[in-house]
């Protein structure tokens, strides 16, 4: 934890997690074995697990992060127009710079959210998020 994290009620930061500085962590939020970069927010009702959160990223209130697929295979990441393997079996999302997650966001495992991309309220999100759309 860094100085100048806030942490809201009843919010559990597990082991292995980083939360920089100038981020809220708010109440009833689970971070386990994540990266939280300066000036992230995320709010309240979320699970962020085997991610990393981009600076200044806003992370509506209850998003969920899935970190495990269901056949054991390793996650694999959009990568220089193809997929890279992360070698693991855990590992959520990556979400870039700035972007916004609506409120009730669900993200599947390997989703990498562009810099500056938004999710619109309750998305279902299968596949990664462009700052284009695209």
């Amino acid at each position: 934890m860094a100085a100048g994290a806030t942490l809201g009620p009843n919010c559990f930061v597990r082991a292995n997690s980083f939360i920089s500085d100038d981020t809220k962590i708010g109440a009833a939020v689970e971070i386990k074995n994540s990266v939280v970069a300066r000036g992230a927010q995320v709010p309240h009702l979320t699970y962020v697990g085997d991610s990393v959160v981009g600076p200044r990223a806003n992370v509506g209130a209850g998003t969920v992060v899935a970190n495990l697929r269901h056949d054991d295979a390793p996650v694999t990441l959009s990568y220089d127009g193809g997929r890279l393997s992360t070698g693991r079996r855990k590992f959520g999302v990556v979400i870039g710079e700035g972007a916004k997650l609506g409120i009730g966001t669900r993200l599947n495992v390997g989703t990498v959210v562009d810099p500056g991309a938004t999710t619109a309220p309750g998305e279902v999100v299968r596949r990664d998020v462009r700052a284009d759309g695209g």
